[in-house]
């Protein structure tokens, strides 16, 4: 007898040691906000926004001040995000996908998904995906390494909206029209058109939680990529956030988000993985100031959306894992959204690509060693349509940032700075326009060309902008392709095409995880 309550007793320990091995692999939570400024976040600074679940985060992890996005618009951005590449080696320039679209990220990109899928991860998406959905959906992310899919894959202001506002209060920012109404995917399937805006993001939020909760029952590591669609116009929310805020439609747009951030947090913490997780909070361009106080705010940077400027750009970026970030730090190191992929890979030991650039770096001496120094030292910015005939736009250096080539872009009167200006075209810089950014981050006084502090900067970042530009080779645009028979309709072929593209095939309530 009691040799075999020892046998019993080294059997439960045995299992029990196995199970943390089983369940030591950090699961990988990655929250995506669209068209958020740098100074929208409480945690930023914003004195009226009301940001709790992400301030918390903050408080409780590693705030980054020099984080950036690789692109001032959504697509570039968000392909950049999932391969660790800058866009133009992917294709996917200039601009961004339509609902029209032929191309699509090409299959032989390596996305974060894929990567993870190979050692033993469940892969899970919700909301904006915008990296094309093309012939027979080809490009959606369920053939992109994700297992699932819930979301509209591009911006909801890509077609028709009437109501943003519950209960059937209109949206305050025009949408397009002519177009197939905005598809609701489940998959591949679409599953509701138009999709309902005023349920839209609690539906998200309880895909992403069931997926949380059905992952850790399994004991399998999970990947979760939440993109929302918050708070790119036109602003919605639902009936608990409506006129909730003292900032109108970006507060309860931004408040929605917010409290779809802390239900995903509750999820992990109610499914026992919150301590074996990490999750990154980052957005993928600044601001539209073409919306006035509906567009966001970039805080004290310069211009927003679709610019160069550090307000086109720069985002604030949130990291979180108890127990190795260590909580209530603020770094000041450059890091970017082409660093995601390799700290993730680090982290969860999937192979990185060897056959292809990588331009990102591992960020974890910054988010797991205490006022950590970052590998990277330069970043490099590619304009909203890049040309390769031009190439880069500028380029950071520690410190230092050149401007080459400048343009204005998605901003108007009354507006008061021009440089931000739609109107105000690309201009060559010559000589560039060199700011050192630890200083003066708002872009407003240059270092006189005429220094020798100019002369000897300048000479190192024109030697790495041009050996860098050796190796950025720009990949044929799959944005280019259009045809209108492609955007998405629940009833292919009916008529009046695209008006007829209306159903609500939803085979699940608005809180209830769809059956993943």
């Amino acid at each position: 007898m009691a040799a075999h309550c020892t046998v019993l007793a080294a059997a439960l320990v045995f299992l029990a040691i196995a199970s943390r091995a089983v369940q030591s692999t950090p699961n990988i939570v990655l929250l995506f906000a669209d068209d958020l400024g740098y100074g929208d976040l409480g945690c930023y600074g914003h004195p009226t926004s009301h940001s709790p679940n992400l301030d918390k985060m903050a408080a409780e992890g590693l705030r980054f001040t020099q984080f950036y996005s690789a692109s001032p618009v959504c697509s570039p951005s968000r392909a950049a995000l999932l391969t660790g590449r800058y866009q133009i080696r992917s294709g996917i320039w200039p601009m961004v996908f339509g609902a029209s679209s032929t191309g699509g990220l090409p299959h032989n990109e390596t996305t974060i998904a894929e990567g993870l899928k190979k050692v033993g991860y469940a892969t899970g998406m919700v909301g904006k995906w915008h990296l094309g959905v093309g012939a027979n959906n080809t490009y959606l992310p369920v053939n992109q390494g994700f297992d699932h899919y819930l979301g509209i894959p591009f911006s909801h202001d890509m077609c028709p909206c009437a109501i943003c506002f519950y209960p059937n209060q209109s949206c305050f920012d025009g949408c397009r029209k002519g177009e197939a109404p905005c598809p609701l995917f489940m998959d591949n399937e679409i599953v509701q058109q138009p999709a309902d805006l005023t349920t839209l993001t609690q539906r998200y939020t309880d895909a992403a939680t069931g997926f949380i909760q059905k992952s850790a029952a399994a004991k399998t590591p999970f990947f979760l990529y939440m993109a929302y669609q918050h708070t790119h116009h036109p602003q919605f929310a639902g009936q608990k956030f409506r006129n909730s805020t003292s900032r109108g439609t970006m507060g309860d747009s931004l408040i929605e988000m917010d409290d779809s951030v802390g239900q995903i947090f509750a999820a992990l913490k109610a499914s026992g993985v919150d301590d074996n997780t990490f999750v990154f909070f980052t957005a993928d361009n600044g601001p539209s100031l073409t919306r006035h106080v509906r567009g966001g705010n970039q805080g004290l940077l310069k211009c927003g959306k679709g610019t160069t400027y550090e307000g086109g750009q720069r985002e604030p970026a949130l990291a979180w894992m108890p127990g190795k970030i260590a909580a209530g730090q603020i770094t000041h190191e450059l890091a970017g959204t082409v660093d995601v992929l390799p700290t993730v890979f680090k982290l969860t030991g999937a192979e990185i690509p060897s056959d292809r650039i990588i331009d990102g770096v591992d960020m974890s001496s910054i988010l797991f060693t205490e006022q950590g120094k970052a590998i990277r030292t330069h970043y490099f910015y590619y304009p909203k349509n890049p040309e390769p005939t031009i190439g880069l736009y500028g380029i950071r250096n520690n410190q230092y940032k050149a401007h080459f080539y400048t343009e204005g872009s998605h901003c108007g009167p009354p507006y008061r700075d021009e440089d931000c200006w739609s109107k105000t075209g690309q201009k060559k810089q010559d000589p560039p326009i060199l700011f050192n950014l630890l200083i003066d981050p708002s872009e407003r006084y240059p270092i006189s060309p005429k220094s020798d502090e100019y002369k000897t900067v300048m000479a190192e970042l024109n030697q790495t902008a041009t050996e860098f530009s050796r190796t950025a080779v720009f990949r044929g645009s799959e944005i280019h392709g259009s045809s209108a028979a492609l955007q998405p309709c629940c009833k292919p072929g009916c008529k009046p095409f695209p008006g007829c593209c209306v159903c609500n095939k939803l085979p699940y309530s608005a809180r209830t995880s769809p059956p993943w």
